[in-house]
């Protein structure tokens, strides 16, 4: 039976996290924004703390509720959801590793996709490309045996990739047979100074601006067949499965991880949607209009009422998803409801609290047209709101709806 009700090392850890977003992100995400660079003063910060590294990450991960890592990336979203991208980008392809990886693989590479508080490391992981976002299984980044050296030699363009090119560590997911499309997919870990490996465009994005989002191209890169996550003999035995039966029943690499990242983005948009939500009630309580506060009319009240709603139904579905993956997994798409229904709450909710500033909310005075520009990403990115519907009709119908 799930237990929503937090324990003690999760409340102090709620209040240390938002009292880092309130104290030393917030002062610095208009600035972080406008520059569109990654914001390395604050995260070294949070190093420093202890809030940006292997070890924290670790411990949430391995919290039995599931519900400790949602807790503190919505307090880190509500500072700001470009530097708490850029505190949690790293994160994703630790959870690449730790998903895909043999306890050895796990020990070696997650702690140097964060370094320590004296020299900063990010991680990278690396999936979507220009010409297969949504469609995982359609990869073109090939990934070749070179069995005389005992390589992997890799090559293609990966894009939209968050730490992408200044990563220390990146995280890519290739086709090995591309035959057997997303079967057919391994992940590898690029080491740091990886020769061919070299970022390609930087994009500037309408959100999450201090977040580094650009090209990874992979020019004849060679690894070593250690950095083949979960190793040869098992990723042969995979394959021989899927040729043999025609699917080999395990998730695609890419696919495992998104799964169980789901609820944490879903807890990123909520972090957006609850800081937007309340500065939004505290200017209609002290804004007057026609001699009394705005908050007074049903019109604005009503809004901010429907808005409470929607941000704490988001939050009892993010939570149920994290304490489902760790108690027994996912069984209807619970994990797509939650980041489905809380990225679209997010885009909704910080349209309404415009809408509440009225002219002011259309400036960038004020934070509010920031967290419009930054809750959109949440419905594109890991899984767009189409692909989480699909994942959830999938699931309730038991059938391979298209």
């Amino acid at each position: 039976m799930a237990d929503f009700s937090l324990n003690e090392d999760q409340i102090q850890i709620q209040k240390w996290v938002h009292d880092f977003a309130d104290k030393v992100i917030r002062p610095a995400a208009h600035e972080w924004d406008e520059r569109e660079e990654f914001p390395y003063p604050v995260v070294q910060e949070a190093a420093k703390i202890g809030l940006y590294g292997w070890e924290f990450l670790m411990n949430t991960f391995a919290d039995p509720s599931g519900l400790t890592l949602p807790v503190a990336i919505e307090e880190l979203f509500w500072g700001d959801a470009g530097i708490g991208m850029a505190i949690m980008g790293s994160a994703l392809a630790a959870a690449g590793i730790n998903g895909n990886g043999t306890p050895e693989q796990v020990m070696e590479w997650v702690p140097q996709c964060y370094g320590d508080a004296d020299k900063v490391q990010l991680g990278a992981f690396c999936v979507s490309e220009p010409d297969a976002g949504s469609d995982v299984s359609s990869l073109r980044t090939r990934a070749v045996y070179d069995e005389a050296n005992d390589e992997w030699v890799i090559n293609g363009t990966k894009a939209w990739i968050t730490n992408g090119g200044i990563a220390d560590v990146h995280v890519v997911v290739a086709a090995v047979d591309p035959e057997l499309k997303g079967r057919g997919q391994a992940s590898f870990v690029v080491p740091p100074g990886t020769k061919g490996l070299s970022q390609g465009q930087k994009y500037l994005k309408h959100g999450i601006r201090a977040s580094h989002t650009a090209e990874v191209v992979l020019d004849d890169v060679r690894v070593p067949a250690s950095c083949l996550l979960g190793g040869k003999e098992k990723l042969d035995a995979k394959l021989a499965r899927a040729r043999e039966r025609g699917h080999s029943g395990e998730k695609q690499p890419a696919m495992a991880t998104f799964e169980a990242t789901r609820p944490s983005v879903g807890a990123q948009a909520l972090g957006i949607a609850r800081a937007a939500y309340e500065y939004a009630l505290e200017y209609a309580k002290e804004r007057h209009a026609f001699g009394r506060p705005i908050i007074m009319n049903q019109a604005i009240a009503f809004k901010l009422a429907n808005m409470a709603v929607e941000i704490d139904a988001s939050r009892l579905l993010i939570w149920r998803a994290a304490w489902l993956a760790r108690n027994g997994g996912f069984t209807s798409g619970e994990g797509s409801m939650s980041k489905y229904k809380a990225s679209e709450v997010a885009v909704w909710v910080t349209e309404e609290a415009m809408q509440i500033l009225g002219g002011y909310g259309y400036t960038r005075e004020y934070p509010v047209e920031r967290w419009h520009r930054d809750a959109k990403i949440h419905t594109i990115f890991e899984g767009t709101s189409e692909i989480q519907q699909l994942v959830i009709a999938r699931a309730i119908s038991g059938l391979r709806i298209e």
